[in-house]
């Protein structure tokens, strides 16, 4: 008996524990259920929803974008505190437009300015070989142009009359040197001034021969570029009979633009390489810039003195220079990459990564530029030292800013887009319009016709065509009354549907524009 009691509330101790424990599950579960439900709630109120092709659509709510009707993305949970005009991407669409940043520092501006030009012959060295005898070319020595001469070389026989009788006289007065020393002194100088030397005086003497033909002799060593006679030629005193030029030094002529020339000064060192002679560089000094710019090409003339004892360099080769320019004036300056700067125009920018963040965060910056150094830029103002901006990419990050209507390369500081002006209704005039048929037949009435329809007051644009004979007329509100269009171009000679032209405006037209 006592054993079926005890069975008995062992039962009921366990259904009751079983009770408890089955609440217990129930209740809890409610809780964490309520609990959940109120936080995707909060999330929900605190999530951004926006459209991935119209990033300027903003809901608090999910939902279809009103403009393509596509479904609303998250956009953000908190985060960090973004400048409303600021920019702020995801690090996936950094990484996919390839947007690189860099910290701005001060340097010592380097700006290199290339050059291009030729090499061209010393014009000190340039020599014009004369002959001082009147006469004819009986044999030039020298036959071609490029051909080297040296010093003292001969280059043309020439056959004198004037010279023979100079001979003549010399040897008269030879004889009697003793007794008449004057005479004698005066026929050695005449033949001196034809450039005779002492040794020919001499040995025209002590042949006792007059002499047909004289050899000219070169008074330089160089190239001949020019050959002005040819065997035969009867020539005069001082005429040119070769250009030469003495290629042991030569010049180095570089064109250098307007821009150039406050980087460049004589003293400085230029690096250049020869086209013609490829793997070798050479530098030189710059020893002249032209005072005067060319008025055609708008350059000036940088020279370089070469020396050439090897004559590897040829007149009219083309050379590519470089002059590395310091600039003392901008020294311990901003500089920036040539890529980080966005040009509107009037304006230059730049986008700058916001500080202590780990977000990419930029906000666009207009800045004042300095001088091009290649591939970069001074800054004047506009930044800091230690800023860091974006140096590649800079076109990725405007034109998300441009999605998000903030402040762009394409809009003002405020995030309004640049536009035109307004123009008020009232302060527009109106344009009417006036079409009708005036006779005629050629371009000449239609000069006349048009001239006349122009002349009157508030007509504006006026169109004749001669195919169709019609007349289109633009006209404003100064126009009092359409029917002075009429008017006016029956007065010059062509009929209309409202007016005829008189006879005798008529009849004096040409005989091509009579139509009646």
């Amino acid at each position: 008996m006592k054993h079926i009691e005890f069975k008995k509330y062992l039962i009921y101790l366990l259904i009751l524990i079983g009770g408890l424990f089955l609440g217990w599950l129930i209740f809890h579960s409610s809780d964490k259920s309520i609990e959940g439900k109120a936080t995707l709630t909060e999330e929900k109120k605190s999530t951004i929803w926006t459209c991935s092709m119209h990033p300027q659509i903003r809901k608090s709510e999910v939902g279809k974008c009103p403009i393509c009707g596509m479904e609303l993305i998250p956009l953000s949970q908190g985060g960090p505190t973004v400048d409303s005009n600021a920019v702020h991407m995801s690090k996936e669409s950094v990484q996919l437009a390839n947007v690189l940043t860099s910290i701005v520092s001060k340097q010592n501006p380097l700006k290199q300015v290339r050059l291009y030009g030729k090499i061209q012959a010393d014009e000190r060295l340039l020599q014009s070989q004369v002959s001082y005898l009147p006469g004819r070319i009986e044999r030039l020595a020298v036959n071609y142009t490029g051909e080297s001469v040296r010093k003292g070389q001969i280059l043309a026989s020439i056959y004198s009359p004037e010279l023979m009788t100079a001979q003549q006289e010399l040897l008269e007065t030879y004889t009697t040197r003793q007794t008449q020393p004057i005479l004698y002194e005066a026929a050695k100088d005449k033949l001196r001034q034809w450039k005779l030397s002492e040794n020919q005086i001499a040995s025209i003497e002590k042949s006792d021969v007059v002499k047909t033909n004289f050899e000219i002799f070169s008074n330089t060593n160089g190239v001949v570029t020019a050959r002005r006679v040819s065997n035969g030629d009867y020539i005069s005193s001082g005429s040119v009979l070769f250009d030469v030029a003495d290629l042991s030094d030569v010049w180095i002529l570089f064109d250098a633009y307007e821009s150039d020339l406050p980087y460049l000064s004589e003293g400085q060192t230029v690096n250049f390489t020869i086209e013609a002679i490829p793997g070798n560089n050479y530098s030189g000094t710059i020893k002249f810039i032209d005072p005067v710019l060319d008025p055609i090409n708008r350059v000036a003339k940088v020279r370089v003195e070469v020396p050439n004892g090897e004559k590897k360099l040829k007149p009219e080769m083309f050379v590519t220079g470089i002059v590395s320019a310091q600039l003392d004036q901008y020294k311990n300056k901003l500089v920036v990459p040539r890529s980080s700067v966005l040009w509107t125009g009037k304006r230059s920018v730049v986008y700058v990564k916001q500080a202590n963040s780990e977000d990419f965060i930029f906000k666009i910056r207009e800045i004042e530029l300095g001088p091009l150094l290649g591939n970069s830029y001074v800054v004047m103002n506009g930044l800091t030292d230690g800023e860091e901006i974006v140096t590649q990419g800079t076109f990725s990050v405007d034109a998300a800013a441009q999605l998000e209507g903030k402040p762009s390369m394409m809009n003002t500081a405020e995030g309004e887009p640049k536009s035109k002006p307004e123009v008020k209704m009232q302060d527009k005039p109106l344009t009417e319009n006036l079409k009708f048929t005036v006779s005629g037949n050629c371009e000449m009435c239609k000069a006349r016709i048009e001239k006349a329809a122009l002349s009157v007051k508030g007509v504006i644009k006026a169109i004749w065509t001669v195919k169709t004979k019609i007349l289109k007329v633009d006209y404003n509100e100064d126009l009092e009354n359409p029917d002075s269009v009429y008017k006016a171009i029956a007065d010059a000679g062509h009929d209309t549907k409202k007016y005829k032209a008189d006879n005798s405006i008529y009849d004096a037209l040409p005989s091509c524009c009579k139509y009646r």
